[in-house]
């Protein structure tokens, strides 16, 4: 039992340490292999009972560690007491880390028993199949949390993925599963001895799996230009503490703030300047989106950049949409105090110049338990009025169907607004960019957590949307990391964390579209077919013919 344990830590310490901000990812090709040791030793050894119980328990061990120690930052949030005053919220880091652990324990636990039923090779290949779909999975239902999809774990090494342009994060994870099943093989002949006659030919199978892939991915990377016209663009980082400035600042203070800021390093070249995630209002209610054109803040913005009557102001905002009656009302309208008045708020993305019609887009990937309550009608009656703060304010977002971009009458960029979560999801940002996006802009506050890995990692996933679609990127960030990422998914220009500023640099508009844009997760789409006929499989099979002997690997 103490090895079968010491596996299960070794397989959490292996994958929390290839894990960004500051992993090492060739660790992860080896996280899975430990684990994999254990539950065979487990399904091999007749004189274990409840192996089921045994083995979900030691993965949730291993995952639980892999978890706690890659979002230990989430406990950063801060949350109010009964006093008023600001500390630590421990329910945001222990909810998802507990409930993400408990999710892969039971992924892992179904392959075990699949494999208890086939055989090691279907087992092993059901595992990979079923990982696809359970990281899928994560991308699109209402609990939705990617943040551990193993592709992202090469989010820090842009150069080794270069062909994430045709396969997305899920070419990584199929890559990380077919590493560790291949030493999961070899270990496990070293360990039992045996003299296999093709033990060097998977030694160089090993070696080849991670290394083709990265010499490829160097020399498309080596090869790779920028494509298409030049925009210049002003990120700027207000810098703005979310729990004890943000809020309580005057909106017209904020928005001058902006201006100022952007002024600092206008020049009559600049095309857009690019402000963060809900930049304005302060204090007060969101703006009304349909009076924008009315707006006092947005006429402000207007009179601060008159004199470049072709820029364009691209930021994150507060919006609300007001219904006279609650017929008129949607499911996520809030009734205004006593009144017959219904609203709703938007986390939105704006565009304002001088000539064209205000644009705006809602967020409409949301942070579950922060921006939205998951299954509400299933988990509101569990749950009560509990939200799970991970960092942000907990109201229930409306969102849109359709992805927008923003075009203008000044130049040819056709903007993707992704708004702060939206960068994790490789396959929503496609969307944009088959609607005509030729640049991304991502504007985020990512200061709920302070000066930790959790914007680091967030910043940091962001290479992979530029590498998928190929579009250049301008990131905008409250507090950090603001910057611009080309093509390659290489930072050209940052400004540190908790640092006031503002960023100039050049963005390139591609309209030409990739494999991976133009097919999306297909690779996990396949994943799901395989795991569903491996399943089936798995039924069917006990029933055809008598039980069958398993044969040692």
């Amino acid at each position: 039992m103490l090895k079968h344990l010491l596996a299960a830590i070794i397989s959490g310490l292996l994958l929390a340490l290839g894990w960004p901000s500051h992993g090492f990812p060739l660790l992860l090709f080896f996280g899975f292999a430990p684990l994999l040791l254990m539950e065979h030793r487990i399904s091999e050894n007749q004189k274990i009972r409840k192996k089921g119980r045994k083995i979900f328990w030691l993965s949730f061990l291993a995952f639980g560690i892999w978890n706690g120690i890659s979002i230990w930052w989430l406990h950063n949030a801060q949350e109010t007491n009964a006093a008023g005053e600001l500390h630590d919220s421990w329910i945001s880091f222990g909810f998802p880390m507990l409930f993400n652990a408990t999710l892969m324990s039971l992924v892992f636990l179904i392959f075990h028993k699949v494999k208890s039923r086939t055989s090691v090779c279907v087992g092993l290949t059901f595992l990979a199949a079923i990982w696809m779909s359970f990281e899928k999975l994560h991308l699109w239902w209402q609990m939705t949390w990617p943040w551990f999809n193993l592709g992202n774990g090469f989010a820090n090494y842009p150069k080794w993925i270069q062909w994430y342009e045709y396969t997305g994060t899920f070419g990584g994870t199929l890559w990380i599963l077919g590493g560790n099943l291949i030493m999961f093989w070899l270990l496990n002949q070293r360990i039992e001895s045996k003299k296999s006659k093709y033990s060097k030919q998977f030694a160089l199978f090993a070696l080849l799996w991670i290394g083709i892939p990265i010499g490829i991915s160097f020399l498309i990377f080596n090869n790779y230009k920028e494509k298409g016209d030049p925009i210049t663009a002003i990120a700027l980082q207000p810098k703005l503490d979310p729990y004890t400035e943000k809020y309580s600042t005057d909106s017209f203070d904020i928005v001058d703030d902006l201006i100022v800021l952007a002024r600092q390093r206008m020049t009559p070249e600049v095309d857009f300047v690019v402000a963060p995630e809900t930049a304005f209002p302060g204090s007060g209610p969101g703006l009304n989106v349909d009076r924008l054109q009315k707006d006092l803040l947005v006429q402000n913005i207007q009179r601060g950049f008159a004199e470049f009557p072709e820029l364009s102001f691209v930021s994150g905002v507060e919006l609300m949409r007001f219904y006279p009656y609650e017929k008129l009302a949607t499911e996520t309208s809030t009734r205004w105090g006593n009144s017959d008045t219904w609203y709703d708020v938007m986390n939105a993305g704006i565009q304002i110049n001088k000539r064209d019609s205000i644009q705006y887009y809602y967020k409409s990937k949301l942070v579950a338990g922060v921006e939205h309550f998951p299954y509400m009608t299933v988990l509101k009656p569990v749950l009560g009025d509990l939200m799970l703060n991970f960092g942000g304010t907990v109201r229930t977002h409306l969102t849109q169907k359709e992805r927008s971009v923003f075009a203008n009458s000044f130049n040819p960029a056709k903007v993707a607004p992704i708004i702060c979560y939206e960068s994790v999801y490789g396959e929503f940002t496609t969307d944009y960019v088959k609607k005509g996006a030729n640049v991304l802009f991502i504007m985020t506050n990512d200061s709920w957590w302070g000066d930790s890995d959790g914007h680091v990692q967030l910043f940091q996933y962001g290479n992979l949307r530029a590498i998928e679609t190929r579009r250049d990127i301008v990131r905008s960030a409250n507090s950090g990391i603001s910057a611009f990422i080309n093509q390659r998914g290489e930072v050209v220009s940052s400004l540190p964390y908790d640092t006031k500023g503002a960023l100039i640099g050049r963005a390139y508009l591609n309209n030409d579209l990739t494999f991976y844009t133009k097919h999306g997760d297909y690779l996990a789409r396949l994943g799901i077919i395989a795991m569903v006929i491996l399943l089936i499989y798995s039924i069917v099979k006990p029933k055809l013919k008598p039980k069958e002997k398993k044969k040692e690997i």
